[in-house]
């Protein structure tokens, strides 16, 4: 069978699909990830068939930095990435048509979930949703578009915060969406509550790829709504380290990472002074890396305490560090929880102050810090609460738990209990397969 899988955002997005869309080769499908170009190579590493997607997030960011200056605002933040969908969805019809020809499923993910929706609908293919945090209402767990919350709600409240603000986003991004991509594929305009809202019973069909060890799943979801575990794209056994990294790691302790991921900030200069000095005030050995602008470091390349990357893959570097400093993005997150090392969180947007809660939670993260309120000193004291042998201990014990999933195998298992996949070839699907 032939599978279609849809993608807008960062490549902590896009890199769990890589997994899956491994996991279902190995089983003898066809795979094509539809996601923006400069992903391209990723996927095509991966052993996937790409097809193009207008969804940069890369450039979009450096065009709008004010979309992560807005990330903790649900209306401000909203508003703004109303805007830019509607350049972007211009575009989706026709790669959509060109990206599902011949599929017999198509995965939606994220803002692409309404793509892959509609393409269904027009093309007659059955479809899932597939995303990397909650979004069905319960009464269970918050919204985690809205900021955390210093008590925990009442669940009919929750359940009603889910719709409202459900109906809230739909109300910005309803015009683009009905013109640029329902109008073009033939199809009618989605009722003003939103797509969720006549959507066949099909069509909620969901994978949630986060472990219910971190988050168990909603009593209020049906049988429709899996939760599988986190999806791992390994890239360990191909990549080679720098010599200068190898050197610094064995030249002492085990160091902290310190990464914002591909977060784009104004503030990122100032951010990387407080993060230097806070090494320098802790004598905390720290790799930190660059990414794609959350935080820009010229200095402390000769501090024997500091050694500045640009990227390594998270399931190499991470296992060989003594705790995470970053944006609390789903990848990093989960990538730091299967390492079994404790994190400190900065979050640049609601959905990473979300993740950031479910990991003090469970007592493998120290409090997190608003972006704005970085101290050398607050940063200084975080590292000490990080490195205590207490929440070590129970960040060991929770990645041996995350190590022992399958969430690849387990949504491949769902997708064929739905009657949604046939597997020609019957074997398991092991992380040597996902990596190579």
């Amino acid at each position: 069978m032939r599978v279609a899988i849809f993608c807008v955002g960062t490549r902590g997005d896009v890199q769990p699909f890589l997994a899956l869309g491994a996991g279902l080769r190995a089983r003898g499908h066809e795979v094509v990830i539809c996601a923006a170009t400069n992903f391209a190579a990723m996927i095509r590493d991966a052993g996937l068939d790409h097809a193009p997607l207008t969804a940069d997030y890369d450039r979009l960011m450096r065009r709008a930095p004010e979309m992560i200056e807005n990330g903790m605002n649900v209306v401000r933040g909203g508003r703004i990435m109303a805007r830019y969908l509607a350049e972007m969805a211009a575009h989706w019809p026709a790669e959509g048509r060109a990206a599902a020809s011949g599929a017999d499923l198509l995965i939606g993910q994220g803002p692409a979930t309404v793509l892959a929706g509609s393409l269904s609908q027009a093309l007659g293919i059955p479809v899932v949703q597939a995303q990397l945090q909650p979004m069905t209402p319960c009464r269970d767990i918050p919204p985690m578009v809205l900021p955390p919350l210093p008590v925990r709600l009442p669940g009919a409240v929750n359940r009603g915060l889910y719709h409202a603000l459900r109906w809230f986003m739909w109300s910005l991004v309803c015009g683009p969406v009905n013109r640029h991509l329902r109008a073009p594929l033939g199809l009618a305009d989605y009722a003003w509550q939103g797509p969720q809202h006549d959507a066949p019973r099909a069509h909620r069909r969901t994978l949630y790829a986060y472990s219910p060890a971190i988050l168990p799943r909603s009593r209020d979801w049906t049988d429709d709504i899996a939760v599988t575990g986190y999806w791992f794209h390994d890239r360990a056994r191909t990549w080679t380290p720098p010599e200068p990294l190898v050197r610094f790691l064995e030249a002492g302790p085990k160091p902290i990472y310190i990464g914002f991921g591909s977060m784009f900030a104004r503030d990122a200069e100032p951010l990387a002074a407080a993060v230097i000095a806070s090494v320098r005030q802790a004598g905390q050995r720290a790799v930190i890396a660059r990414g794609w602008g959350g935080i820009a470091v010229d200095e402390g390349r000769d501090d024997p305490l500091i050694h500045v990357i640009g990227e390594a893959p998270h399931d190499w570097l991470l296992p060989r560090m003594a705790a995470a400093v970053h944006h609390g993005g789903a990848g990093t997150t989960a990538a730091a929880i299967r390492a079994g090392i404790p994190s400190l969180i900065l979050p640049f947007i609601t959905e990473q102050a979300f993740w950031s809660v479910q990991l003090e939670r469970a007592g493998v993260a120290v409090l997190r810090i608003a972006r704005k309120a970085v101290t050398p000193d607050r940063l200084a004291q975080g590292y000490r609460h990080l490195l205590a042998p207490a929440i070590a201990a129970r960040a060991r014990a929770l990645g041996e738990r995350i190590a022992a999933e399958d969430g690849v195998g387990t949504a491949i298992a769902q997708l064929e209990a739905w009657g949604l996949l046939r597997a020609p070839v019957r074997q398991p699907v092991s992380a040597a397969m996902i990596a190579d």
